[in-house]
């Protein structure tokens, strides 16, 4: 066994001219199943029959690939190599029915060297729930159940709004630019600036002009820090009108008598939702420390593993948001694909190669098992998330 890296091995293999007469007689029974003879059925022939009636060829080709799998299973097993990958085999010598001598070159696991893991210095934040933060909750609850009603008077800020608009630059309309029958809310911050405040002051029925300003890190390259105009027309003002904070919308939101009981259970809710942030905040912040104090190397096939997950689920996310990757490329400032790859995907998909590795370890060294229960009830909460 020869180390190539810390991550790859070179084993060379010799066969002597025993485990060449026993891989023959293992690729005759295999041939036997398909030759023709006349006499037998097929599938029936015996192997010292089927022996006269083979392809010479297929026989050393079925031999070798016997011999070889056997071999390299044999002796990865007496040197407790760990392979990730199936093996690159290069044949050296070869003298049938005497002698094979070949090389098996594989990435495998690598020897992981665990840090000082019971001293990693990471502190849990302590978790708070702030008034301000139960009062944002209540505000989603108040539109939640808010009254729409259309009025005739000017648009303020908080109004919905109804326009058709067509931007242009240079006086040519610009892609992205153009919408009809958009609903909008004033203050909500969708629009680039000035032009929700442009609204603001106008009646249904009105057609204006909106002289703006992309920003300069707009993620358009072609429209950042330009100047355009939107020809407005708003065809709709509708007026919210947000119910009271009191005992009636704590009614109105479940079973709660007082607006202090929708106040405590929605207290209740963020503490639990926020521990479990910061519990999964704290547990990725100890891997990285123990990443850090270990030394993990992390083996290409593992990465490039990782990266086509890490690359599908991007874009699946991308997909149901409604966004195309060259977009994300474009406002990220990556030159390409390749540049993304490179400076995104493959750092987090060497990370979450390491921390695999690294939590394998820890789990040897402190003797971390799972039972039979365990396993079977992770199993059925598998099962009923794919049960279609």
């Amino acid at each position: 066994v020869k180390n190539l890296s810390e991550t790859k091995v070179e084993v060379t293999i010799t066969l002597d001219a025993e485990a060449l007469a026993d891989a023959e007689k293992v690729a005759l029974v295999k041939l036997s199943r398909t030759v023709k003879v006349p006499g037998f059925r097929k599938g029936k022939v015996p192997a010292s029959v089927a022996a006269k009636h083979v392809d010479p060829q297929s026989l050393q080709e079925q031999l070798l690939d016997d011999a070889i799998s056997k071999a390299v299973a044999e002796a990865f097993l007496t040197e407790k190599i760990q392979a990730i990958e199936r093996p690159q085999v290069d044949i050296k010598k070869y003298v049938p029915g005497d002698i094979l001598e070949f090389t098996a070159e594989v990435e495998v696991l690598p020897k992981v060297k665990l840090g000082d893991y019971k001293k990693l210095g990471v502190k849990q934040e302590k978790v708070t729930v702030k008034e301000s933060d139960i009062d944002d909750v209540i505000e989603r609850m108040r539109v939640g159940f808010a009254e729409k009603k259309e009025v005739e008077r000017a648009a303020k800020e908080g109004d919905e709004v109804l326009i058709d608009f067509v931007g242009k630059k240079d006086d040519v309309p610009f892609e992205g630019g153009t919408g009809a029958d958009y609903t909008l809310k004033l203050g909500s911050e969708q629009f680039i600036p000035g032009f929700e405040e442009g609204i603001i002051g106008h009646k249904p029925g009105e057609t204006f002009d909106l002289n703006l300003e992309f920003p300069k890190d707009y993620h358009a390259k072609d429209l950042a820090g330009q100047k355009v105009v939107f020809t407005t027309t708003l065809k709709k003002v509708t007026e919210i009108i947000l119910p009271k904070v009191d005992d009636e919308l704590a009614k109105k939101s479940g079973s709660f008598e007082t607006l202090k009981d929708l106040k405590d259970d929605i207290k209740s809710e963020l503490q639990i939702r926020n521990e479990r942030e910061a519990n999964d905040k704290f547990k990725d912040a100890l891997i990285s420390a123990l990443i850090e104090k270990s030394t993990v190397p992390a083996p290409e096939t593992l990465v490039n593993d990782q990266m086509r997950s890490i690359e599908q689920d991007f874009n699946q996310n991308l997909a149901y948001r409604g966004l195309e990757l060259s977009a994300y490329l474009e406002a990220n400032n990556f030159a390409d694909e390749d540049d993304w790859r490179e400076k995104e995907v493959k750092p987090t998909a060497v990370k979450r190669t390491q921390a695999g590795l690294v939590l394998n370890e820890l789990s040897k060294v402190e003797k971390v098992t799972a039972t039979d229960k365990e396993i079977d009830d992770h199993v059925e909460v598998h099962k009923r998330q794919y049960q279609n």
